[in-house]
């Protein structure tokens, strides 16, 4: 027997093998991740260590910030879905233009 889907994406998805890092506020040392799954409306990362992850923050992989949710966490890894582009957003994670444009 072949195991099968119990869902189907509604938006294609990529396999990667890249870091990123959430950027929990302006004061907080961003933490580093790694890529596991990247697509239009989410990602799931993965952490080296147990963090405290907001339920709300931006996420940076590469040179695209975005806002993020997380949608769940098992472990190590977390699943977060995409709110829109950082510039839009960013009043609600708490952070400040002059912060981010440090980074």
């Amino acid at each position: 027997m072949s195991d099968k889907r119990r869902w189907i994406r509604t938006k294609p998805r990529g396999l990667v093998s890249q870091t990123g890092k959430i950027m929990r506020d302006s004061k907080a040392v961003p933490i580093e991740c790694t890529v596991i799954d990247l697509s239009v409306g989410g990602a799931c990362l993965e952490l080296s260590r147990p963090q405290d992850v907001p339920q709300r923050f931006e996420f940076l992989h590469g040179s695209v910030r975005k806002v993020c949710n997380v949608a769940w966490r098992r472990g190590y890894r977390i699943g977060i879905t995409f709110l829109g582009n950082a510039e839009k957003s960013v009043a609600s994670v708490g952070l400040t233009r002059s912060s981010r444009e440090r980074s």
